[in-house]
């Protein structure tokens, strides 16, 4: 029974941070219909940054989310301005290329940088861990599942209790209407576009902590964070979380009971299985051929 309790307990800080990066994927596609493939690439540049923070300033790497994600931010709201925003209302295989071509300069820029060795960040704190009764819980995963579960709470706050908020809701409802009344949804999307890339930089400095990176690994979670998106609907915000922590648990389980062998096939099944049942994901909509994008 401890070791259930444990399980499902990491599954759900592990859930907690998938969520937080896979927040600002769905983030975009909702409000601009752009899958951005490079949303890995800049998961793994928030990581470097925070490893630059903490081995050159001695910043602990949880409190860098302070720096890398004001610093990401900015990156992608000038991303969307020069590069994303004159092919805005282009195909949407034309975004992906766009964002592809992005992810592999952006790996490439990372490689002349920082090497494409593997990299590891580990604070003082990194072996050690709680201890509940019989439950042992790391530290560093304890820190970063609440926070990213902080960062979450912040992003839910923005989108529901601001004017900006409002914006983003009404430019991915009906852009043309959203234009009737006064906003200005090409620099709502770019604010957008920033939001997400900021979510991925935060996600990337607590999965710096975590788990080792080199440039290469942003193939490896774009993959996971369009299989969650998918699964949860894309667009939809709740479905994110509520996929994310699917995927963490299927994870964790599965690692912990059957084998790390099958953690990752796993989750992967799943988002097979569901949308053989429900096309939209679990909590998507469906689209119609003539919806209108800003």
């Amino acid at each position: 029974m401890t070791e259930l309790v444990q399980t499902l307990v990491l599954s759900l800080l592990v859930g907690g941070i998938y969520a937080l990066v896979a927040s600002g994927l769905t983030l975009i596609f909702g409000v601009m219909r752009v899958i951005n493939i490079a949303h890995g690439a800049f998961l793994i540049l928030g990581a470097f940054i925070t490893y630059t923070l903490w081995d050159q300033l001695g910043l602990d790497p949880l409190v860098g989310v302070l720096v890398t994600t004001p610093v990401v931010f900015g990156l992608g709201w000038l991303i969307y301005r020069l590069l994303v925003r004159p092919i805005r209302h282009a195909p949407m295989s034309s975004t992906v290329l766009l964002t592809f071509g992005l992810a592999l300069v952006t790996e490439g820029v990372m490689g002349e940088i920082w090497g494409n060795d593997s990299t590891s960040i580990r604070p003082s704190y990194v072996d050690q861990s709680f201890h509940l009764g019989g439950v042992f819980l790391p530290k560093a995963q304890v820190y970063g599942g609440l926070l990213a579960v902080v960062v979450l709470v912040a992003l839910w706050l923005i989108l529901t209790k601001t004017w900006l908020g409002r914006a983003i809701r009404a430019a991915a409802a009906n852009p043309a209407s959203a234009e009737l009344v006064g906003i200005k949804v090409t620099s709502v999307a770019a604010l957008v576009f920033g939001l997400g890339l900021a979510a991925a930089g935060a996600g990337g400095a607590i999965t710096g902590v975590l788990y080792p990176f080199l440039p290469g690994s942003h193939y490896l979670w774009i993959a996971r964070l369009l299989a969650i998106v998918v699964l949860g609907g894309l667009g939809s915000l709740e479905g994110a979380v509520l996929s994310a922590l699917v995927f963490g648990i299927a994870e964790t389980v599965t690692a912990v009971y059957v084998s790390p062998a099958w953690a990752t096939a796993v989750p992967y099944a799943i988002v097979f299985f569901v949308l053989l049942i429900r096309p939209q994901g679990l909590l998507g909509t469906r689209l119609r051929d003539d919806a209108v994008t800003a």
